[in-house]
């Protein structure tokens, strides 16, 4: 569904519902070019906003009671906004976490009608979730509290309604993205200090494709929690709060010192930090060749070094390789979920077919293709 087609619906649906028509808001989901696993290390990420959007029509309703449509889901809740009031539905719990972080730090919300709809494909990494609270802190803001809550508290807003709503203790980065998105720009956020700064991001004669694998593997253990703890030993034995101050040089010192495991996840957090930066650097030449090449590197200490990918991945990571891609990663926490690519417009349809039909012979289906240009985030719908 085109972001015309949702709005009309959305628009009839809130007369139909309501009476009256409301405004309109959107913020996007989001991808990260490069630097993963970084977040939690004190080191850069590189997202941008995109063109999939979380959109909602919104009205006060001169009570104290919040009536929300998910259209998506065909799914009414009603609830008050005080803490006794969670609603039971999960996706409703974003909409009220929401509203209750704003209140929680003085803002105001009062009552309000609401229908919303996205075209953020789920479960493909892209933050539909984040792309949902930011839609709401940045329209709340709007409607109840005159545009004064900044912007960066808008993404902790939504982180925090994350953590003390709907049970994910996630980072800053995809409420970030969402929030301070900005057609034709990348943005390098410091995960430490919190400061950013916008590059431009305008390919000529690339394209950005995801091929989402529709795979998730379930694991046994904790993936992520064991490769923090390896972050977290080898930054302490090197004397440093984080790996983001460690060198290879340091590191190599104190190979004999720690485990093979600890070695290799530290190794590819440090080259990560360096790629970062690299990829910043070649986007301001324009040089989208340098940008690929970093990629790939980082699908390989991704897979190799991180261990955080999964066969089908590989597998996709390959076909790119194969085909001529300029660049091809694993996007995400791993295990399942997009290679995010980076094609040249001759390459583009042989890449896609490829991928789609080697992909299902090997693994019987099909791998949903997604193309994304990189756009604005959290924003009042101008019609």
């Amino acid at each position: 569904m085109t972001t015309q087609e949702m709005q009309n619906n959305i628009r009839e649906t809130f007369k139909e519902r309501f009476g009256e028509s409301g405004e309109l808001f959107a913020s996007a989901g989001r991808i990260n070019l490069i630097g993963e696993h970084t977040d939690y290390n004190g080191g850069f990420v590189f997202p941008g906003a995109i063109d999939k959007v979380i959109m909602a029509e919104i009205r006060p309703n001169g009570t104290d009671k919040v009536r929300v449509y998910s259209m998506d889901i065909d799914d009414y809740a009603e609830f008050g906004l005080n803490e006794e009031d969670a609603p039971k539905a999960s996706w409703a719990r974003y909409v009220f976490g929401v509203c209750r972080e704003i209140i929680k730090r003085g803002g105001t919300v009062k009552g309000f009608d609401a229908v919303f709809a996205g075209n953020v494909p789920l479960g493909a990494g892209l933050s539909s979730s984040a792309a949902l609270e930011s839609c709401f802190a940045f329209a709340l803001n709007e409607l109840f509290n005159d545009g004064k809550i900044e912007k960066f508290e808008l993404a902790r807003i939504g982180q925090s309604t994350e953590h003390n709503y709907c049970g994910v203790n996630c980072g800053i980065m995809d409420q970030f993205a969402s929030v301070f998105g900005k057609e034709g720009n990348l943005m390098r956020l410091d995960c430490r200090s919190g400061e950013y700064e916008y590059f431009p991001f305008r390919p000529e004669g690339y394209k950005l494709v995801l091929i989402d694998s529709r795979v998730k593997h379930e694991l046994a253990d904790s993936p992520y929690n064991k490769r923090r703890e390896s972050c977290e030993r080898v930054a302490a034995k090197l004397g440093h709060e984080t790996l983001r101050d460690a060198t290879m040089e340091e590191l190599e010192a104190v190979k004999s010192d720690i485990s093979a495991e600890d070695f290799s996840r530290a190794k590819f957090v440090i080259e990560e930090k360096d790629r970062v930066l690299a990829v910043c650097d070649a986007l301001e030449r324009g040089d989208y060749e340098t940008v690929g090449r970093k990629m790939y590197e980082t699908h390989e200490g991704l897979s190799k070094d991180y261990e955080v990918s999964c066969e089908e991945l590989d597998f996709l990571n390959d076909v790119a390789r194969e085909t001529g891609v300029a660049g091809s990663r694993i996007m995400g926490g791993g295990f399942g979920g997009c290679t995010i690519n980076l094609v040249a417009d001759d390459r583009h349809d042989t890449f896609v077919a490829e991928a789609v039909k080697r992909f299902n012979e090997k693994y019987g289906h099909e791998p949903m293709v997604y193309d994304v240009v990189i756009s604005d985030g959290a924003r009042r719908v101008k019609e």
